[in-house]
């Protein structure tokens, strides 16, 4: 059951990170907004781009969006205005996604991310982990929620998950002893695609999501390069699963099941501006490509006129299938450098972040799924009850009755003490039985025993008893309720406020909208309106219009000469990288043919298969005859070195008196 929800657009967002000390050194002087090629409108939700090596007289370009954030803004207002009302969303069933978008070092982890340890500075992930949970202690008492989390990385084109625990050192901290295995993509008709095998933990609160979140990010691939001292060598996605159970109006239970995916993107690079080679290099390759493929998938669902969105060409585009295009609410965040020297990558970039406007999605409520891990996990703890309510007297009479927590621990206490009071009894039954002068010693021994067994089943019966007491706790933890305090500070006064934060950023959001519309609408009515009281006046106008019209036309011009020299430069950076990479390849094919002997690089290419889902190749199996060791010889068999068949005769056939030695 899912309730159908009218198509929306991805919703798109600009930040631009100010001048770093490097940059605003090489631009001092320039004119442009203190050396800046880039200057946003935040009122209008507009982005002014200016060529650095154009002619004063050459129009600028002007990009429109949903909202805009210059180098001043905090992270709690792009936090508050765009991302706040997709963890709502998300909290009532919806799947919801946020990723960021945009050339190496402009950002993108500082907007996902931000610094932990300082408020004001905290990113969107850390600030979607307390939302989460602070709206889970807010909301009524008869809901219950479970929290899972996964993390997973893209590195070369190959999944890893990064909450493994085979991957961290079992006894030194912050050590990993080993790379995260790489996962397969599958794809249900029910869960659409998925990660096989994925890690996912169970969490109740926001420090349990954090520890996970810092224990990924150790073994997360990053990297140095000439342009960001801490870049992202692999995509990263965060995926929080929220399951919340409900009573409906029908007086079921029902389930709504939420997915939020945190997706923090690598940067593109330049190998002429990143300065990398090696597997640095190789790295960077993997990243544009997945970055090309994204973007392909962005022009065919814009377009609108594709029969084909190639969602396939990537292990990226394949997770994000179902945020663009598909069910879920998305948001995207493009980040932009605003030094001159990078200017067309900035250009690329708010390029691909306009035609992400025009894709639109069909969202909906994920209602009593199948894969509803919440369902399983109130049938054990019923299942559990029942066990306990069978085994406790009165405990049962009580939970039957519908008594709260106090009333249970009030039972299990009286059922405890029951048991205490039948083991004293016992006790004294069998020193009355070893003091009773008038009975048999066999007799004593025979009712001894029985009350030994006796007292073993009482103790069996205890400790069955608080196993199931202690799973049972373990299991119902883990569900979070609704109305009870997870964190201290959830009071009155911080609602109100953040009632009024959201307030303003709905109508701020609003002022924006209105505003971009009237301006669409004075440029389509301004020729009804105009009136001419002579041919004078009319030939202004008109000349005046022509001259628009002319400047629009040199605009589109410049815009495909734009295209045309990006895509020059494109080829020519894909050419570089290829011959790079092409004469490492034949440095490896150098040493192989020189160095490995012909019959084993001919056993090696037997067994390689490709694997077209996977993009990769992989080795077969050897069959069980060829892979088994040889057999030693039999006269050596369990000992150090070879003996002689008369020594292993001997062995065979013990000691003889006639090799005895005489004491």
């Amino acid at each position: 059951m899912s309730k159908v929800k009218s198509s929306e657009t991805v919703k798109v967002v600009v930040r631009c990170r100010p001048l770093n000390r490097k940059e605003a050194a090489g631009v001092t002087g320039t004119p442009g907004g203190k050396g800046g090629i880039v200057e946003m409108d935040v009122h209008r939700g507009q982005v002014v781009l200016r060529n650095p090596r154009a002619l004063p007289s050459e129009p600028q370009k002007t990009f429109t969006f949903d909202s805009v954030y210059d180098a001043s803004s905090k992270q709690r207002d792009l936090y508050d205005e765009t991302v706040r009302p997709l963890i709502h969303s998300v909290l009532d069933g919806f799947n919801g996604t946020i990723f960021a978008y945009g050339q190496t070092g402009t950002g993108k982890t500082y907007t996902m991310q931000g610094a932990w340890l300082e408020p004001e500075r905290r990113g969107v992930i850390p600030n979607a982990f307390e939302h989460v949970f602070t709206q889970i202690s807010r909301s009524a008492a008869d809901r219950q929620y479970l929290v899972r989390a996964s993390y997973l990385e893209i590195y070369r084109e190959e999944i890893r998950d990064l909450l493994d625990p085979n991957v961290h050192a079992p006894h030194v901290p912050n050590v990993h002893t080993q790379p995260p295995h790489t996962l397969e993509l599958r794809e249900s008709p029910e869960s659409g695609v998925y990660v096989r095998d994925l890690t996912s933990c169970v969490c109740k609160s926001v420090k349990e999501i954090e520890e996970l979140m810092n224990v990924g990010n150790q073994v997360r691939s990053v990297g140095a390069t000439d342009m960001n001292e801490h870049s992202s060598r692999s995509h990263t996605l965060f995926l929080i699963t929220v399951e919340c159970s409900q009573t409906g109006p029908d007086g079921r239970q029902h389930i709504r099941v939420g997915r939020l995916n945190l997706v923090d993107l690598a940067g593109s690079e330049r190998q002429a501006k990143t300065g990398v080679h090696g597997e640095r290099l190789k790295e960077a390759a993997k990243i544009n490509l997945s970055l090309s493929a994204l973007g392909n998938v962005i022009s065919a669902l814009a377009d609108g006129r594709s029969g084909h969105v190639p969602y396939r060409d990537s292990k990226l585009t394949r997770l994000l299938q179902d945020s663009l295009g598909g069910n879920a609410k998305t948001v995207m965040v493009a980040t932009l450098g605003p030094a001159p020297q990078h200017y067309e990558e900035t250009l690329t970039t708010l390029r691909y972040a306009n035609r992400a406007k025009n894709i639109k999605n069909q969202p909906r409520v994920n209602e009593d799924p199948k894969d509803a891990l919440l369902r399983e996990f109130q049938k054990e703890i019923a299942r559990l009850r029942a066990q306990l309510s069978h085994r406790e007297g009165r405990g049962k009479h009580r939970k039957e009755e519908g008594c709260d927590g106090e009333g249970d621990e009030e039972g299990e206490e009286e059922v405890e003490k029951e048991r205490k009071l039948q083991e004293e009894r016992l006790e004294e039954e069998k020193e009355a039985i070893r003091e009773d002068g008038s009975l048999l010693a066999v007799e004593k021994q025979r009712l001894l025993g029985e009350k030994e067994i006796m007292m073993g089943d009482l103790r069996k019966e205890r400790d069955t008893t608080e196993q199931l007491t202690a799973k049972y706790k373990a299991m119902e933890s883990k569900l979070l309720v609704g109305g009870r305090n997870i964190m201290d500070h959830t009071n009155e006064q911080q609602k109100t406020l953040e009632k009024r934060r959201q307030e303003i950023a709905e109508q701020s959001r609003r002022e924006r909208e209105i505003l971009q519309q009237v301006m669409v609408q004075d440029e389509e009515t301004l020729e009804l309106r105009e009136t001419f009281s002579s041919l004078q006046q009319e030939v202004e106008a008109k000349t005046k219009k022509l001259k628009k019209l002319y400047a629009k036309l040199q605009s589109v011009k410049a815009e495909i000469q734009d295209v045309n020299d990006e895509h020059v430069r494109g080829r020519q950076e894909l050419e570089q990288t290829q011959n790079d990479l092409t004469r490492e390849l034949r440095f490896k094919y150098l040493i192989t043919e020189n160095f490995i002997p012909p019959e084993e690089k001919n056993k090696i290419m037997n067994r390689l298969t490709y694997d077209p889902e996977e993009d990769q190749w992989k080795f077969q199996l050897l069959p069980p005859s060829e892979s088994q060791m040889k057999k030693r010889l039999a006269s050596a068999v369990g000992y150090k070195r070879p003996i002689s068949q008369y020594a292993r005769v001997a062995l065979a056939m013990g000691a003889h008196s006639r090799y005895r030695v005489g004491e």
